[in-house]
């Protein structure tokens, strides 16, 4: 498995259903995808694409002001995707992180997921287009002459 998508899945599956606070960085985009599986009566996990955080003290404290019902998580996992998001659908890596998710919650739970990756999938969409036509930081091999 690892060979066909760039990465340890059975590590991957490892983090997603073990952690408590789960952390997934792209390789194509500079926003991540933060999902606290954490509940408790009336509060159901969460599923939010986030910027990139300066540190680990940064990432800390903007869970705090997301989820300010809970206590300071001991520790967040994460893991780097290194394909794309298409790739990590294909992988079954987005199905077992929608599953726990939502077996913890409820159908807003499952929406929070569709809506996330639809966002990942536009990120990564615009992120593509922007490295085509050479923007921001990067250059096109080939130039249109005229």
């Amino acid at each position: 498995m690892s060979d066909e998508f760039g990465v340890d899945l059975d590590e991957v599956f490892r983090v997603i259903d073990t952690a408590e606070v789960l952390v997934v960085r792209f390789h194509f985009i500079d926003r991540r995808l933060l999902v606290d599986f954490r509940t408790r009566p009336g509060v159901e996990p969460l599923v939010r694409v986030v910027p990139r955080a300066e540190s680990v003290e940064d990432r800390f404290r903007s869970i705090k002001r997301l989820r300010p019902e809970f206590p300071l998580p001991e520790r967040v996992l994460s893991f780097h995707w290194p394909r794309s998001v298409p790739v990590l659908l294909a992988s079954g890596a987005w199905q077992r992180l929608v599953d726990r998710a939502s077996a913890l919650g409820s159908d807003e739970t499952t929406d929070a997921c569709a809506r996330a990756l639809e966002e990942l999938m536009a990120l990564e969409r615009k992120e593509v287009v922007a490295a085509i036509r050479g923007a921001a930081s990067y250059q096109t091999l080939w130039e249109r002459r005229g």
